[in-house]
């Protein structure tokens, strides 16, 4: 198979790649590494910057999500031709990465109580401050970034089922359109057959 996507066994950020990929029926090789055993070295040498995830295509390779994303995105239909449109959704997938860098902060927390104190900050303050701007601009956008289906959208939804994954709730259940969006995504052609027989994932 000519295209692959590497990558760990959870959603992170590769699971908007994948439902770009199942959405426009693009075949390709979901390369799955287990967390437990990385690195493997054999595997993490061989990558530009040592980390996942990593696409190829035709025998060329592109690392970073959001390049991988919006490379698939523009194949696909799924990305503005106007190029001021262009930037406001890249606007849009930056906050949500500048969302998830300051939610992903449990991740690295060792220590119970200090993991518990920062699980609460962010559910109280963080995901408040973030998700009230995502939903009024979902709002204003009749339930998508910019007014119709975009990357933009892919990207937000697996981003907010990561953090879920990791904080064990559904963060985003106070903003409706937010609720909306996701579903929208998980239920799209492609992208429902995928969630259908995937293996559940776990942290």
């Amino acid at each position: 198979m000519a295209k692959k996507l590497h990558y760990f066994h959870l959603n992170g950020l590769a699971e908007s790649i994948r439902y770009i990929l199942h959405y426009a029926g693009e075949k390709f090789e979901d390369i799955r590494y287990a967390q437990a055993d990385w690195p493997i070295k054999s595997v993490k040498d061989s990558l530009p910057y040592g980390q996942l995830p990593l696409y190829e295509e035709n025998g060329k390779s592109l690392n970073q999500s959001l390049a991988i994303a919006r490379y698939v995105a523009s194949k696909n239909n799924l990305l503005p031709t106007d190029p001021w449109e262009q930037a406001l959704l890249d606007a849009v997938v930056f906050n949500v990465y500048d969302f998830w860098s300051k939610a992903k902060v449990i991740l690295f927390e060792q220590d119970p109580t200090k993991k518990a104190e920062l699980k609460k900050q962010v559910l109280e303050e963080v995901v408040p401050f973030y998700l009230s701007r995502f939903e009024k601009e979902l709002k204003a956008g009749n339930g998508f970034f910019g007014g119709k289906l975009t990357w933009a959208d892919f990207i937000f939804v697996g981003i907010i089922e990561t953090a879920n994954l990791f904080y064990g709730e559904s963060i985003e259940k106070k903003y409706p359109t937010v609720v909306a969006l996701v579903k929208k995504i998980q239920t799209l052609p492609g992208v429902k057959e995928y969630i259908a027989t995937r293996k559940p994932y776990t942290v």
